[in-house]
């Protein structure tokens, strides 16, 4: 798999040349079908199996999906390890990783914790969870320990929703009012290409008013 981090800023310049060819709509828009298109966040999803070995597993069908109580959710395929970890467990973490440990975040996602030793592989360091019963990765600057509250089964995946119960930062990754600064990685699935993310661009809440105050 080629790797590439850029600002993704940059990236709709990139799209010129796959588009050649394709039909322009009347709006200036290209239908590419129902397809996943979008491009998502990188999340290692940590978990302890049966003997208690630790485990991560690299996901990007995840998200945000709840804020009171504050919920994160994981699309998994049965066939995945992790799968039966969280339901054995009922627990799992989310681990954000940095720019600095792409070939890691890649390679979690290339082996199956039932063949090898993913950690020992990596030489990373995983940490019992305060809250959870399942590990997070010290040297990763972003830890989320979750509970898992329920599954929904959607097609060929099983969604875990997880209720946060503790997050875990580097102090160098949080900002003014306890804010997390922005650290993360986004997943092209079409080009299987990795990016980073780039310069604040506004404040949320805040540069639509400009939108609003127009209209006064």
């Amino acid at each position: 798999m080629g790797l590439l981090l850029v600002n993704t800023i940059g990236f709709a310049a990139e799209t010129n040349q796959v588009n050649e060819g394709k039909e322009i709509m009347k709006d200036n828009k290209i239908s590419l079908g129902a397809e996943i298109k979008l491009m998502a966040p990188v999340w290692v999803i940590g978990s302890y199996d049966k003997a208690g070995k630790a485990n991560m597993m690299t996901a990007a069908w995840v998200g945000i999906c709840c804020s009171k109580p504050p919920c994160v959710s994981i699309a998994l395929r049965k066939a995945t390890y992790t799968y039966g970890n969280i339901m054995e467990r009922k627990a799992f973490t989310v681990n954000i990783p940095s720019k600095n440990y792409v070939k890691e975040a890649d390679y979690f996602g290339l082996v199956s914790g039932r063949d090898v030793d993913k950690l020992s592989a990596t030489g990373l360091t995983p940490v019992k969870g305060e809250k959870v019963d399942a590990p997070y990765l010290k040297e990763f600057p972003v830890a989320v320990e979750c509970k898992l509250i329920n599954t929904v089964e959607v097609g060929l995946h099983t969604m875990f929703i997880g209720e946060i119960m503790d997050v875990k930062a580097d102090k160098s990754m949080v900002g003014e009012n306890n804010s997390l600064l922005p650290c993360m990685l986004l997943f092209n699935s079409t080009t299987r290409d990795y990016y980073g993310i780039g310069e604040q661009l506004g404040k949320a809440f805040s540069a639509g008013r400009e939108i609003i105050n127009k209209k006064k």
